[in-house]
């Protein structure tokens, strides 16, 4: 693994897009950006920077990064985004794999580490939120509308690296609010799309089978009032997402 191309897909990112970019100047050999017609400084920043800054309307989550993927010089691949950094050990790590064989077959995970309103969260199921973002273009690309994800074309090895991916998502607990029950709309009308039928069981047991998860087995409790708001708020937007289904799929029924 000789280069590596870091990818980074943007739209107002002003406060954060710095720090990501920052974080990774250690070993990327490109940084590109792709960003869908800011309003804000991000492109100024970027610029300033110094990184390759590109503007492209809006593809979707999977294709916007596959877009920024083409572009790139090499096909060693980190895809990063504008509101994660990376850590100093995760860093390290990396730039010890420029000086080795790696075969194409080989992808590299590692955890991320979120970071909720100045606090860093080990429970509530948050962490290891382990990701895959650093592989050879040339056997994979993103797939999904939805929490996009990396298919590939042969059979993989995973590599865990050391080192923390730091995710700055959630500055206020509205940030963390908005963003879930955004994610579980998409994933209601998604559902609805694909032919599921109405889940109101789901909609009761799966919000109780979530909390109890998080807050329980994935000590949550353990983080106070921060643990139960999380949990409380995630249980919630589970049961959001079912209800957009059966309400979708009523007004479907109400028009045949």
């Amino acid at each position: 693994m000789q280069k590596i191309s870091v990818t980074i897909i943007t739209f107002n990112e002003e406060k954060k897009i710095r720090q990501c970019i920052n974080s990774v100047k250690t070993f990327a050999d490109e940084i590109i950006v792709v960003d869908s017609n800011s309003t804000d400084s991000t492109e100024t920043i970027c610029k300033e920077l110094g990184v390759n800054f590109i503007k492209q309307n809006w593809l979707g989550y999977s294709e916007q990064k596959n877009f920024a993927n083409k572009l790139a010089n090499n096909d060693w691949i980190f895809s990063i985004d504008a509101d994660e950094m990376v850590s100093e050990k995760l860093s390290n790590s990396i730039l010890k794999l420029k000086n080795e064989d790696t075969d194409i077959n080989t992808i590299f995970t590692m955890n991320r580490l979120t970071n909720y309103c100045g606090k860093w969260m080990y429970h509530c199921g948050m962490y290891p939120d382990r990701k895959t973002r650093l592989w050879n273009r040339t056997i994979g690309k993103w797939e999904g509308s939805i929490h996009e994800t990396l298919k590939f074309s042969c059979k993989t090895k995973n590599v865990l690296l050391n080192g923390d991916l730091l995710h700055y998502s959630f500055d206020t607990p509205d940030d963390f609010e908005h963003q879930l029950f955004k994610f579980a709309e998409m994933r209601g009308h998604y559902y609805h799309e694909k032919g599921h039928k109405n889940a109101f069981l789901l909609s009761v047991l799966s919000p109780f089978h979530i909390f109890f998860r998080n807050y329980i087995l994935k000590l949550g409790f353990l983080d106070g009032k921060t643990g139960w708001y999380i949990c409380m708020t995630t249980a919630k937007a589970t049961n959001f997402k079912y209800k957009v289904l059966n309400n979708l799929n009523k007004s479907k029924e109400t028009l045949i």
